[in-house]
């Protein structure tokens, strides 16, 4: 017998279980097939309960992305102008990740569905484009009065986006089997590697130079001896690619 004393599970936030009610549906019937009435009913709740979260069906397909969107445009705003501008928005791409990492199996689902749906597809883009121009107009503005400072700001912002969603989406066709943040990681390393102030370099291995040694006669070999630095935790797998990439420069 269970104790009269024991309290009942608590329910979820109305949001969440709105959220729930509706991927549950799209799940069972599709997502065309899958009104708002539908959902409410569901979850339990009115029309104006749904509408008081979510302007429209397919919002709540992408209930935490505004929330990640205003928390990463304040992170970019707290920057100071000492920081390196593009380790920073690199740094705010991660926050994106986070969102997606918090709960796997949902982005699982959420990816699976907007494969499925166009026009969710096209909702899913202009969200990334909002956190596009977010990281442009940071850049914009750290780098004004530069020459080619906006064309400048607007490459690199595109790039981190690019190299987030690769290894997001690799990792999301996975089911969200193995490493996210080391996967996002080596890409943004790369953005950070080709657009970074030398002075801020990512946390791997650096080549510092080629030394020539002698041959057996006293005259130099070129190339014979290349020097790598690198940081004892730096992963071997980046050690190897930057020697590889040293290697072929020649």
């Amino acid at each position: 017998m269970r104790s009269s004393s024991a309290a009942p599970a608590a329910k979820p936030p109305m949001r969440d279980a709105l959220v729930a009610a509706a991927f549950r549906l799209f799940s069972e019937h599709g997502y065309e097939q899958t009104t708002v009435d539908d959902i409410v009913s569901l979850a339990g709740v009115g029309r104006r309960s749904f509408f008081r979260y979510f302007p429209a069906k397919e919002d709540v397909v992408f209930p935490d992305h505004e929330r990640c969107l205003a928390g990463m445009t304040a992170f970019l705003a707290a920057d100071g102008e000492e920081g390196e501008p593009v380790r920073r928005v690199c740094d705010a791409a991660r926050m994106v990740l986070h969102m997606y990492t918090e709960n796997p199996e949902f982005s699982v689902q959420r990816y699976r569905l907007t494969r499925k749906v166009p026009g969710l597809r096209a909702s899913e883009l202009s969200v990334v484009w909002r956190y596009e121009r977010a990281m442009a107009e940071y850049l914009r503005g750290r780098f004004a009065g530069r020459p080619d400072g906006t064309l400048r700001a607007d490459v690199i912002a595109a790039s981190v986006v690019a190299a987030h969603n690769n290894a997001l989406r690799s990792w999301l066709r996975s089911d969200g089997k193995g490493d996210a943040v080391a996967a996002v990681d080596h890409a943004l390393d790369y953005v950070q590697r080709e657009f970074g102030s030398p002075a801020d370099p990512v946390d791997g291995p650096v080549l510092v130079g080629r030394e020539s040694a002698p041959d057996d006669e006293g005259s130099p070999r070129p190339d014979d001896v290349l020097v790598l630095v690198t940081r004892r935790d730096a992963p071997l797998w980046r050690v190897v690619q930057e020697l590889e990439t040293a290697l072929d420069r020649g």
